[in-house]
C-alpha cells in the first residue's frame, strides 16, 4: 500500500511554470508505476503523464509533450511534474496516482492509489 500527497500547485500567469511534487509513504514505492492526472471543472479526469517504476520509460498526453516533464526519485519516494509554458487550458486539479504494474496506462481506473490533488490555475 502507498499513500500519496501532492504539493506545488498555485496561481501562475500564462507562459509561466510550476513544479508539482508527489510524496509517497510506504516501503514499496519503487514497485509502483506513477501517473499524473488532472480534472477541470465539469470535465472527466484525464491522463497527463506517466513514468514506470524504474523511471526508464515515460509517456505524455499529446498536448503537454515538450512542455511537461515527469521524473521520480525512488530513494526520496518522490515523483514530480515540471510544467512549463502553461496556458489557461492547463487549469485543473492535478492528482498523482500509483499502479502496481510496470506499464503506463491512461485510464484512471487502472490506478489504485490516489492523492488528494493540488489546484493549478493559469491566468490569461
Amino acid at each position: 500500500q502507498v499513500q500519496l500527497a501532492e504539493s506545488g500547485g498555485g496561481l501562475v500567469q500564462a507562459g509561466g511554470s510550476l513544479r508539482l511534487s508527489c510524496t509517497a509513504s510506504g516501503r514499496t514505492f519503487s514497485t509502483y508505476t506513477m501517473g499524473w492526472f488532472r480534472q477541470a471543472p465539469g470535465k472527466v479526469r484525464e491522463f497527463v503523464a506517466g513514468i514506470t517504476w524504474s523511471g526508464d520509460s515515460t509517456y505524455y498526453k499529446d498536448s503537454v509533450k515538450g512542455r511537461f516533464t515527469i521524473a521520480r526519485d525512488n530513494a526520496k519516494m518522490l515523483v514530480s511534474l515540471q510544467m512549463n509554458s502553461l496556458t489557461p487550458a492547463d487549469t485543473a486539479v492535478y492528482y498523482c496516482a500509483a499502479r502496481a504494474f510496470y506499464d503506463i496506462r491512461e485510464l484512471a481506473a487502472d490506478y489504485r492509489y490516489w492523492g488528494q490533488g493540488t489546484q493549478v490555475t493559469v491566468s490569461s
